[in-house]
């Protein structure tokens, strides 16, 4: 089955998920930029308490939650738009990760309280929300729009004063730091990868 779309803006939509999920095996997966393995190293220095409350943004089919479960981090709760893939999650992970939570939720709308998580993991998903068609220099207002919402969200879910919020992506800084750069807040950039580079920003609020 050809699981690419059309074009890259369908990677901002939600019925594209579904379908993609809904015909993929109960035991696909796919992880974006990197799996866990490649960045371990730098989470378990970011992370050091192993009890820390994670939220997983956007997590997909990825194989990251469940291998950092595996690391020791059994706090963690998953969530993505996509039901198909939250409903296959909680079945593929139910006996083998138990305690790992999976939620039907929009990053741009979490359903959470204040301060409730030590950690918010981002990997990729502001590069799919950002990938409406428009002028990548002056993004669309949609776009602008949907990431300024999912940062804040982040934001207002994070424990304050020890809230850190990771955000692996492919964009480089000038199309990523007008979201990340919020008042009382910390940004760090990390260029990652050798002959395929990427970026890592910590915001920690």
């Amino acid at each position: 089955m050809d699981i690419l779309p059309g074009s890259n803006d369908h990677y901002s939509s939600k019925d594209y998920w579904n379908l993609r999920y809904s015909q993929e095996a109960n035991d696909a997966s796919f992880d974006w930029l990197r799996s866990y393995a490649d960045v371990a190293d730098i989470l378990r220095i970011l992370i050091p308490d192993r009890s820390s409350k994670i939220l997983m943004l956007g997590c997909g089919n990825s194989k990251m939650s469940a291998e950092m479960y595996d690391d020791g981090y059994h706090n963690i709760v998953n969530i993505d738009y996509s039901s198909v893939i939250i409903d296959k999650m909680k079945e593929r992970y139910r006996e083998s990760r138990p305690g790992m939570e999976w939620h039907e939720m929009d990053v741009r709308q979490i359903r959470f309280d204040n301060d409730t998580f030590d950690v918010a993991i981002d990997k990729s998903t502001m590069d799919a929300i950002m990938s409406v068609k428009g002028d990548i220099w002056n993004p669309p207002q949609q776009v602008i729009d949907d990431c300024t919402k999912e940062v804040s969200e982040v934001i207002r879910i994070l424990r304050k004063g020890k809230g850190l919020f990771l955000c692996f992506t492919f964009g480089q800084p000038h199309f990523r730091k007008r979201y990340l750069t919020v008042p009382q807040t910390t940004l760090e950039l990390r260029e990652l990868g050798e002959t395929f580079h990427y970026y890592l920003y910590i915001l920690r609020t």
